[in-house]
This record gives structure tokens, C-alpha cells and sequence, in this order.
């Protein structure tokens, strides 16, 4: 039984299933859909702030409790809950970069909730090997519990005729002339953006890129302007903010380089969605993204610089090493479906059910 804390997570929730199911349904026949659906019974609603006390004090036990199986999509489990419980956890991002969060209570709690987790859980889902190994190395997770579902990538991220999103120049007032880089995510610091803004200053001929932000958090993001503006870049750096999922895709088909610096990921879709819309990559050599890569994009130290421009200019340059990066590129996407991770998921499921039937 899925439960939502409020009524925007609830409408995600269900389009999220829709676009499994019917992928070519529209928004406005959402709610017929689920209603129609016999293997969705119930969905429940309840209202709490993310990551904090009262999230585990509004969550509705008495009405969770009966099912046989409770996933719980995040590490912050209902802690009260007494019944069969999965829980996937993505990365253990709060715990290596503690400096980013608010204060140390969010510490303590990320800390107490990612253990409880991982104790309480019969199943824990990861999405990567890299996550698998954190929860060993920093939790003593048990590894014959957990398992590993790969995210994948939707079909509406494919390579489009350049006719289909030419509007992007005029929309953004891009230079038709220079090479664009594109990031997508969104602000945080381990998302290390600052250290791609100074790797664009080095950049021979930087007046020739246009390096485009895309994702939450830009707009007003006072500490990345300031350094744009120290380094008197920003004539070449675009915030686009959020964008719609059709111009996400048509900005990866804009552009000529994905550049993923990031210092830690849990997986890192945005990837394999640029290699799905057949745009080369390069991309940290850190945490995850090796694994999710593989041969397919070219990695560098997210703590250099000076490398990273090399990285740029070096795919950039060198026509054979591009076209092979979009050529492996389109394979590496085909390794990761959404129908591997629900086929997984499911089996997990199963497993669970099994074992509560023969008594275990």
C-alpha cells in the first residue's frame, strides 16, 4: 500500500506508476487510471516536514500496520512500525558531508535513522554496488541483506531532431556559435559546481562555451554567482532553474558535452540520460559514477581543476574520441532498465512473503 505525506507527493507517486504502466497516458487521466487499477487498493496521505521528529509521529501506523510488506523508498523509516519492512537507501550523502547539513541535529538524526534502517530492514535495496559497500563499511550492514536495483533511464530521453529544440537559442539567448556544456542537478555543495565555474575560466578560448546550469536551486544562489562574477564568467554561464521534463531532454540534445563533477552520488541518472540523447560525457571519477559509466565517458579528479578543463577540451578537440564516447554511450544506457528494477524489487517481495509463510 503506497503512503504519501501530502497531496504533491501523492499526484508524483501516481504518475511515476502511470508512466510505467502507460507511458503514453496524459497527465489528466492520472487519477481514472489508479482508480481503475485493481492492484493499487488504497493510497494514503499524511502531512509532515521531511527528516525530522514529526514525520515519524504523524505517519500512519494503524492504517500501515495490517499490510504484509511495508518498502519504505528513503532511510527515514516509520520507527514505530512492527511489521515485514524494505527500505532502499540511495546514498549515505548526510553522513560523508556533514558540513552541508543545517545543523548537527540533522547529523544525529540521519545518523540514528540510516542505523535503525538498516538493523530493522529484512531487505535493504541499493542502487549501487558503491552504496552496498558504504552500508558495510560505515553501518556493519549485513550483505547478505542487501540488494542491488539499478535505476534506469525513461524512453523520453532519446536523441531528437536538432528542429525540435532549436527554440532553446532564442529561449536562453545562447550563441548558436559556441560549444555548450551542459550540468544538470541541483545546488548542493557536494555537487561541486563551484569547481566546474573555475575549471570554464581556464578554458583556451573560453569566450567560445556556454556552460548551462540546469536544475533546482539556481535561481538566487548567491555563492555560485559571486564566483561567476569573480571570475568574470558570467556573460558565459545560464540558470536555467527547473525545467519541464521535455526541455530536460531537449537541453541534453542541445548540448555538446555533459559534465558531471559531482564528489558523491548514490547512482546519477542525469548520465544516462545524456547518453541516452546520444550527448558525450565526462564525469568525476568518484563514488558510484565508475560503476554506472563504465567505459563509457571520460572520468577525472573532481578536485582538479585544471583537469577537468583538460577533460573538456580534450573530448572536445578530438573528433574520434567524441563520436566513440556517443557510440558507448548508447550502449551503457541499455544496461540499465526500469524493468531490471522491478523485476528485482519484485523478487525481493517474494523472498519476503516466503519467509513469512514458512514462519521465519
Amino acid at each position: 500500500m503506497p503512503v504519501a505525506r501530502n497531496m504533491k507527493e501523492l499526484e508524483k507517486m501516481v504518475l511515476d506508476r502511470m508512466k510505467k504502466e502507460l507511458p503514453n497516458a496524459t497527465k489528466e487521466y492520472c487519477h481514472k487510471w489508479y482508480n481503475n487499477n485493481s492492484d493499487i487498493k488504497e493510497i494514503i496521505t499524511y502531512e509532515s516536514n521531511i527528516y525530522g521528529i514529526y514525520e515519524q509521529f504523524k505517519f500512519p501506523y494503524k492504517k500501515v500496520q495490517g499490510n504484509n510488506i511495508l518498502h519504505v523508498p528513503h532511510y527515514n523509516i516509520p520507527i514505530f512500525y512492527k511489521g515485514n519492512l524494505v527500505t532502499t537507501i540511495h546514498d549515505i550523502t548526510h553522513i560523508l558531508f556533514p558540513e552541508y547539513l543545517p545543523n548537527k541535529f540533522a547529523l544525529y538524526y540521519a545518523k540514528f535513522m540510516i542505523s535503525r534502517a538498516v538493523k530493522r530492514s529484512e531487505y535493504i535495496l541499493t542502487v549501487s554496488e558503491n552504496t552496498k559497500k558504504d552500508l558495510i563499511k560505515y553501518f556493519n550492514a549485513d550483505p547478505n541483506k542487501i540488494v542491488i536495483t539499478y535505476n534506469g533511464v525513461d524512453k523520453k530521453f532519446r536523441c531528437k531532431e536538432k528542429s525540435e529544440y532549436e527554440y532553446l537559442y532564442s529561449k536562453y539567448r545562447i550563441d548558436r556559435n559556441k560549444k555548450i556544456l551542459l550540468y544538470v542537478g541541483n545546488k548542493k555543495p557536494h555537487k561541486n559546481i563551484a569547481k566546474l565555474i573555475k575549471a570554464m575560466s581556464l578554458l583556451e578560448n573560453k569566450e567560445n562555451y556556454t556552460l548551462v546550469l540546469s536544475g533546482k536551486g539556481f535561481e538566487g544562489y548567491n555563492e555560485l554567482e559571486n564566483l561567476s562574477d569573480k571570475l568574470g564568467l558570467n556573460e558565459l554561464i545560464i540558470h536555467t532553474g527547473i525545467v519541464s521534463d521535455e526541455e530536460l531532454v531537449d537541453l541534453y540534445n542541445l548540448a555538446d558535452l555533459f559534465v558531471f563533477p559531482s564528489l558523491y552520488e548514490g547512482f546519477g541518472i542525469p548520465l544516462l540520460e545524456s547518453m541516452a540523447c546520444g550527448t558525450p560525457v565526462i564525469c568525476s571519477n568518484s563514488s558510484s559514477l565508475p560503476e554506472v559509466v563504465g567505459d563509457a565517458a571520460l572520468m577525472f579528479d573532481p578536485n582538479d581543476e585544471v583537469e577537468l578543463a583538460r577533460s573538456i577540451e580534450g573530448v572536445l578537440s578530438n573528433k574520434q574520441l567524441y563520436k566513440e564516447l556517443i557510440e558507448k554511450g548508447y550502449k551503457r544506457v541499455r544496461k540499465f532498465t526500469w524493468e531490471d528494477c522491478r523485476r528485482k524489487t519484485e523478487e525481493v517481495y517474494k523472498n519476503m512473503l516466503k519467509r513469512k509463510l514458512k514462519g521465519k
